[in-house]
């Protein structure tokens, strides 16, 4: 069989090879090496094929299988001691754990973190002065010794501290705590590939954190902070410039908050001798300015050293947070470039500049974006592109329990939360959690007793979670809600200003100019107050929120002409900056939503909500029109996404009716992509295809889908990381009463010969079905002959099987003999699988026994040419 079909093939020569490397270094260095990997060891052991794992160092060390298999039932840890007890084995123990590691690059998709893995340890990317620079750092002279440790106490006070804002309509005053108390770790991961970017900074890629916490991480590769300059196997470099990226609130800044602090406190790249932290959304007063004065301008007391800190440019780490945030657009594309560290120029030039390395060459960058930013703004210029992914449901489970006192209060609220997808699916992100717990608070603790009926509705959308967020405040309030619809009107209108013109900063200045109430009782609410070096500055509390009173605005202004030209100019930003306000103007135009703040704000024109639904009326050629690229598949579901937000069903069915055909192939799908989806599934009632082979959907997605899938006629689920326990779920889409599917494609996925019962009994069931295609799963093994056995019955519809690449071997031949007798198979298909001559026989037998069959494929076996060929003839003259 060819190679590609197999994965990469490890000769023993490589392993000699591999081990050698391995046997010059002594045991202090080999355990010095691991140590410096633990943390991708551990991860590693805990996702790729336990199984294989232990049969490959079974040959070389004896271990207790059985023991470390219950440890990861019963807790889910065991990767960590059994990387201890491997180390007590000594050297060769190590060696052999190394060799088995490398050995699994033999398998089809090796994971990524593998790769990398072994990429930086046998290809040069680490060694043990590197490792030994990042933990003690650079000589340095007295002086910048001194220099460092001043600048170091200062990052320090800076980075040590998180500050959690207090719930408004509450007697709790904002705290602040030690971030070691209240940081956890975000997931991040490779990223860059178009797949995964999508306009909408927000909806878009909410809720990707599920699939990657559970550990097995489709083509991506987890990174943790102490490797993000480290070795890419991706581009076999070391990068200089690397790119975080992730939605609003998910943590950039904080994660580069806890890079720094751990920088500060020595236990992170302490190759870096001197790190410069900046703020795009602090550098907005700059005009012309060299990179000296930018960084003298923020740490003044280097003005003596910076000449000396210069001069070593590899020794320094430049960090900006928020590139989307920044007033001036940077295009990395620029050949304005300037190569003098006392060269006044525009802050885009000096940060192309130390980008592409003619200023400072040698220096690094860390920087981070939000993906709608990063999807339009050219980003090969650095080595790493990451994505950070958020929190677990382990960890929203946690951040709820340490927001309430009351454990109750916390399991009502986060069993809501659970329950409504849509809420659910974006928690991941840190910011909102807070959001969520803040606005479900002021009901929860109203009602404390368990199955009390609720005095107000409960949000169940992004937007009314944020119009309940302005209920609940004017709701604590109430002498302050009879001037509320003029200062959200004029709050509003400054997000708006705001928006147009990339400001997230503003001054007293822009509060006068719009009319906004400093005296008034709501203001603090809604604005926060900063103070730096005496200048006062004011913000939102988080740029979603600018985002959302931007909205709002145009609905306290009744003025369905501005709404016009909203959606006229909705085009007119290509980075995102639209797009959170087209999702807040639609959900604005549901009446439910509106009803959270009928108390206190009345809408007094209609019109305004009618404009929204003809915009979204002269969307629906998008949605209908054939997607034939990914920018075509990201528009469409971008429409979906506006619709669902309205909640208007009838919208759907009024503008798509039924019978149509979605097309999303190579699309990440995200759980909350896959709500809206399901959302408009369930308005359509009956849909032709729906196409969402390489999607990535995993399990929270199909699950969300289910309700649905059986109206569809061809539903393709090719290579979406199914597994096993998923089959389940394809059990009941089958078995539905009213099933229609005739066509399933569960082609690449995760699932193994155990499936197949399960399978068997789905096929059995359902009487639509006329096309399954599983091929490319890991169908071997016994449970194979129960989905064989139910499509070889008489009663099966299928007519068209495909079983490609199942690594199938001449044992099997036999078994797939029964498939002769289902009189409505027409087509099978047995390619790319390990059929020798041995069973030439049995294939042969299978062949002249279907006189119903029309093809049966056997191309690309282990066949010696001429069996091959005298079965192919066989088939000719049938």
């Amino acid at each position: 069989m060819a190679e590609e079909f197999r994965g990469r093939v490890i000769t023993e020569e490589d392993i000699h090879r591999f081990r050698q490397q391995l046997l010059d270094y002594d045991v202090p260095e080999l355990r010095k090496i691991s140590e410096y990997f633990r943390d991708d060891l551990i991860y590693l052991m805990e996702t790729v094929d336990t199984e294989k794992l232990f049969s490959h160092l079974n040959r070389w060390i004896a271990l207790d299988v059985e023991h470390y298999m219950n440890l990861k039932k019963q807790c889910g840890i065991f990767a960590g001691i059994l990387l201890e007890d491997i180390m007590e084995h000594g050297r060769d123990g190590v060696i052999h754990f190394w060799e088995s590691l490398y050995v699994l690059q033999n398998e089809d998709d090796p994971h990524p973190n593998l790769l990398s893995v072994l990429g930086e340890l046998s290809q040069g990317g680490i060694t043990l002065e590197q490792i030994l620079l990042d933990e003690d750092g650079h000589s340095l002279s007295p002086p910048l010794k001194d220099i460092q440790e001043t600048h170091k106490k200062l990052l320090f006070e800076e980075t040590g501290k998180m500050v959690e804002n207090a719930p408004p309509g509450t007697n709790l005053r904002k705290q602040s705590f030690h971030i070691s108390e209240r940081y956890v770790d975000l997931v991040v991961t490779s990223g860059g590939d178009s797949r995964t970017c999508s306009k909408d900074q927000f909806l878009r890629t909410g809720g990707k954190h599920e699939y990657y916490m559970q550990g097995v991480q489709g083509g991506l590769e987890r990174i943790g902070l102490n490797k993000l300059f480290s070795w890419c196997h991706r581009n076999g470099s070391l990068p200089h410039a690397v790119m975080v990226s992730g939605v609003p609130g998910i943590g950039k800044s904080t994660l580069l908050q806890n890079f720094v602090f751990r920088w500060v406190t020595g236990k992170l790249y302490q190759r870096f001798a001197f790190v410069f932290f900046f703020k795009f959304r602090q550098l907005k007063e700059y005009r012309d300015v060299s990179l000296e004065e930018m960084i003298l301008h923020k740490y003044p007391y280097l003005e003596s050293h910076l000449e000396n800190i210069l001069e070593d440019p590899e020794k320094l780490l430049f960090i900006f947070d928020g590139l989307d945030e920044s007033s001036s657009p940077i295009d990395f594309r620029s050949s304005e470039l300037c190569g003098d560290t006392k060269w006044k120029t525009k802050l885009p030039v000096i940060v192309t500049s130390l980008l592409k390395q003619s200023l400072l060459k040698g220096c690094y960058m860390l920087m981070t974006t939000r993906p709608a930013k990063q999807e339009t703004t050219d980003i090969h210029v650095f080595q790493r592109i990451t994505e950070i992914k958020g929190f677990s449901s382990k960890e929203k489970q946690m951040y709820f329990d340490s927001f309430f006192e009351n454990k109750e209060i916390s399991r009502r609220v986060f069993m809501h939360v659970q329950e409504n997808d849509s809420l659910y699916t974006f928690c991941y992100i840190p910011a909102y959690c807070w959001i969520l717990c803040t606005v479900l608070s002021m009901h929860f603790r109203a009602q404390p007793k368990t199955g009390q009926v609720m005095s107000s509705p409960l949000p169940t959308t992004v937007t009314q979670l944020f119009v309940a967020y302005v209920a609940n405040i004017l709701a604590n309030h109430s002498q302050a809600t009879s001037d509320a619809r003029q200062f959200l009107r004029s709050i509003g209108q400054m997000a708006q200003h705001g928006i147009t013109n990339r400001i997230l900063l503003f001054d007293q200045r822009d509060l006068v100019s719009f009319n906004v109430d400093t005296s008034s009782l709501l203001f603090s609410n809604f604005i926060i107050e900063s103070r730096d070096h005496s200048k006062v500055t004011f913000s939102f509390l988080h740029l979603t929120f600018q985002e959302f009173f931007a909205a709002l605005a145009y609905y306290l202004e009744d003025s369905p002409e501005k709404i016009k030209i909203v959606f006229e100019n909705c085009r007119k930003f290509h980075d995102g900056y639209d797009h959170m306000i087209l999702h807040f103007l639609c959900g604005l135009s549901d009446s439910s939503t509106w009803s959270f703040l009928n108390k206190y704000l009345k809408r007094s024109n209609p019109q305004v909500s009618k404009e929204v639904i003809t915009w979204l009326q002269t969307m629906v050629p998008v949605i209908k029109r054939k997607q034939k690229d990914s920018e075509d598949k990201k528009e469409c579901m971008q429409v979906l996404a506006y619709i669902f937000e309205t909640r208007n069903k009838f919208l759907v069915y009024q503008c798509l009716g039924s019978g149509n055909t979605f097309e999303f192939s190579e699309l990440y799908l995200t759980p909350l992509d896959c709500t809206v989806l399901a959302f408009t599934l369930g308005s359509c009632k009956e849909i032709e295809c729906l196409d969402i082979d390489f999607c990535y959907i995993h399990t929270e997605g199909l699950v969300r889908l289910a309700p649905f899938l059986h109206t569809i006629k061809d539903l393709r689920l090719e290579k979406n990381d199914l597994k096993d326990e998923d089959v389940c779920v394809i059990l009941e889409i089958l078995t539905h009463p009213i099933c229609k599917i005739q066509k399933l494609i569960l082609r690449n996925n995760r699932l193994t010969h155990t499936s197949c019962t399960t399978l068997a009994c789905a096929v059995s069931s359902c009487r639509s079905l006329r096309y399954l295609d599983v091929s490319r799963n890991n169908l071997a093994g016994p449970g194979l002959k129960d989905l064989v056995t139910a499509v070889s019955a008489l009663s099966c519809q299928i007519e068209h099987l495909l079983l490609q690449q199942l690594k199938l071997t001449d044992e099997y031949a036999e078994v797939l003999f029964s498939l002769g007798e289902n009189q409505n198979l027409k087509k099978l298909d047995l390619s790319l699988n390990y059929f020798t001559d041995c069973c030439a026989g049995h294939i042969r037998e299978l062949i002249q026994k279907s006189p119903h069959m029309e093809e049966i494929k056997i191309s690309t076996n282990d066949f010696s040419e001429e069996i091959e060929q005298s079965l192919s003839n066989l088939k000719i003259v049938k």
